[in-house]
């Protein structure tokens, strides 16, 4: 379990591998100086609900991983969360949607 450390606030704890694909988006958002926000559901475990967070481009932000070896990437998962940061309710953290491989 990773997290997001942004500004003075607390962690934001964040599966490795999820993590990883939103680390990809936002700083290419931020990259770009393009303000957004960032909504997840909260993790079992914690406080039941769902939060948002404005992500800026001047607030510090720092990704920390628990695993040291960085996942293969999945496209597809990037492309979804890029096309949601790019809407109107920002980057919304899904499920990554698997490809199934059926042998014939």
């Amino acid at each position: 379990m990773g997290s997001i450390q942004y500004g003075s606030g607390d962690e934001i704890h964040i599966d490795d591998r999820a993590l990883a694909h939103l680390k990809v988006v936002i700083a290419t958002k931020l990259r770009r100086n393009e303000s957004f926000t960032l909504s997840w559901r909260h993790p079992e475990g914690d406080e039941p609900g769902r939060s948002t967070l404005w992500l800026h481009p001047s607030i510090p932000l720092r990704f920390v991983f628990q695993d040291p070896e960085t996942p293969d990437l999945s496209r597809k998962w990037i492309e979804e969360l890029a096309h949601s940061a790019s809407s109107s309710g920002g980057i919304t953290l899904v499920e990554e949607h698997l490809e199934s491989s059926t042998a014939d």
